[in-house]
């Protein structure tokens, strides 16, 4: 239980980190996609903060914390639909070298990520599942909006990058219900 608690503490901190680097450049740039991730960011330390914090609970306490953070999972996707749909009156593409090297910054933090959590994935249930969707999800995403990055650079239009962030907001939808499916599903041992 230790050593997943201070791995779920290193990934809430890798996240945090990476959130502000990817948020500064997202608004400089003007990407849905970057800023869609960067909340993802966001959410993905503070879910991790929670876990760290519930995975000694009980399994009831814990299948509480998992229905209630299958309901954070969604803040990025109502975060993305709100930025897609401001910039889908201006599509102007955002810069393509500063998106495709924050994206492949965002990757490597990821790909950590889920190489931490990967042998903790079916402990304690729900939340760790909800660690290890969220770090999967978005190493999938940042190989999305790198394949954004490099077609801008030939394609000089928003809309790939406003395509990109929405389908990161549905990869979210679907982890959502993935952490209520397993919350849902987690009992306390019988005794």
């Amino acid at each position: 239980m230790q050593m997943l608690r201070r791995v779920v503490l290193t990934v809430a901190l890798l996240n945090l980190g990476y959130f502000f680097v990817e948020f500064t450049v997202a608004l400089t740039i003007g990407s849905v996609s970057l800023f869609a991730d960067s909340v993802d960011f966001l959410e993905d330390a503070l879910i991790n903060l929670l876990i760290f914090a519930a995975l000694p609970w009980t399994a009831t306490r814990r299948r509480t914390v998992g229905s209630v953070l299958a309901f954070v999972i969604l803040i990025p996707a109502i975060a993305t639909i709100w930025m897609a749909i401001a910039k889908a009156f201006d599509p102007y593409p955002p810069e393509p070298f500063a998106l495709t090297i924050t994206a492949f910054g965002a990757l490597l933090v990821n790909l950590t990520a889920a190489l931490l959590l990967v042998r903790h994935r079916h402990h304690s249930g729900s939340l760790t599942k909800a660690a290890w969707l969220s770090a999967r999800n978005d190493a999938f995403a940042n190989i999305a909006i790198i394949t954004v990055g490099i077609l801008t650079f030939w394609f000089a239009t928003g809309w790939l990058d406003i395509i990109v962030g929405v389908g990161i907001g549905i990869l979210n939808a679907d982890a959502a219900r993935a952490v209520w499916k397993a919350a849902r599903q987690e009992t306390d041992p019988t005794p």
